[in-house]
């Protein structure tokens, strides 16, 4: 099949969850003789053509880079493109895209969607933007081939406010070694002696929470806060005014550093609190990490019992977690194993690999 992966910032993933999808999903698609390509962004226009991504395609077509218009913009250039370059099937990432699927539909290509979480919840869009996601839960039904969404609590959403069934195919990680990395001597960090946070910082990611909950907690090893955001300088400064000495800032990490800060970890703090399936959580399980998470839905659907949670946004009781588990070592231990098992179980990039071929072939057929 030719198949097009639609709507991420494109690959190597180096940005967030739907690169790292992107990335995975296609590499062992054209693995499997399949003929895959991977739309990125570009301020060149018309469009900026890169080949052989580990065998994958990589086009980069136009958008605007701002807060609003950069996802749905570069998607729109991205399907324009496709009625003159046909492929099979695309897959889509973001309900934010779902209005362009229109255009693929009206050529005869089928689009499967997957969702994401409930974007529109968060935040950091005003009005326009969370009309914006609302009208994209819509136009994902009514476009959609097959909707996909990587946690059930996202089709419950959709079955309760829409009354439609979606499919379910969960998110995967590895937990590879990091090969040659010097990350953890550059920040002056000893393995397994300080408390990991990964995340975008953006107010529903709770970063601020967690700074807060580590200033509070006693605890007397670093606090590693890995992750930055394009569009949220005041929360970030207000993040870092509220960080004492021992709160390291890394920013955004990939490859072989991310790695092994992921590997080295003492604790890992999971403080989300809208979306479905975060890849940090399930990266921080597959490298036998033990996991203190916020408690909402998504995070008892993929953690289960292979962690602690604190309830919903009491970052007073993640500063009494953080304290007990920081000198727990036997709770530690325990908690990483059940949690390294439950991701070898679950979230296996292979037999997702194998649900979308499967769902490819379906929609194509």
């Amino acid at each position: 099949m030719k198949i097009a992966i639609l709507g991420t910032r494109g690959i190597p993933g180096r940005y967030g969850g739907f690169e790292t999808f992107a990335e995975e999903l296609s590499k062992r698609l054209v693995g499997r003789g399949h003929e895959v390509t991977v739309f990125g962004r570009t301020r060149c226009f018309p469009y900026e053509r890169v080949r052989d991504v580990d065998g994958v395609k990589r086009v980069n077509t136009w958008t605007w880079f701002g807060k609003h218009a950069e996802t749905p913009l570069s998607s729109l250039t991205a399907f324009i493109y496709l009625i003159f370059f046909r492929v099979d099937v695309i897959v889509l990432c973001n309900a934010a895209n779902s209005v362009f699927a229109s255009i693929a539909r009206l050529f005869g290509m089928p689009v499967i969607i997957n969702v994401d979480g409930i974007e529109r919840k968060r935040s950091k869009w005003g009005i326009l933007g969370r009309w914006w996601y609302r009208l994209g839960e819509v136009s994902s039904l009514l476009f959609g081939s097959k909707v996909v969404a990587d946690a059930y609590s996202i089709g419950d959403y959709y079955a309760t406010h829409y009354g439609f069934s979606v499919e379910r195919i969960a998110y995967g990680a590895k937990g590879l070694p990091a090969e040659n990395s010097d990350i953890l001597e550059e920040f002056c960090l000893l393995p397994k002696n300080y408390i990991l946070y990964v995340s975008r910082l953006e107010p529903e990611n709770n970063a601020l929470g967690v700074v807060q909950a580590y200033e509070a907690s006693g605890v007397e090893i670093p606090l590693v806060v890995v992750g930055d955001a394009p569009y949220a300088a005041e929360y970030i400064e207000r993040v870092k005014s509220a960080a004492g000495p021992r709160v390291v800032f890394t920013g955004y990490q990939f490859g072989d550093a991310y790695r092994a800060l992921q590997n080295n970890c003492l604790l890992y703090v999971q403080a989300t609190e809208v979306g479905g399936t975060h890849p940090a959580l399930i990266e921080a399980m597959a490298y036998g990490s033990a996991i203190l998470a916020n408690g909402v839905p998504e995070h008892f659907e993929v953690l289960g019992g292979a962690g602690l949670y604190y309830p919903k946004n009491d970052f007073k009781r993640l500063a009494d977690l953080m304290h007990y588990l920081a000198s727990s070592p036997e709770r530690v231990s325990a908690f990483g194993k059940e949690a390294k098992r439950r991701a070898s179980e679950l979230f296996n990039w292979d037999t997702i690999t194998d649900a979308y071929e499967q769902l490819c072939a379906k929609v194509l057929n």
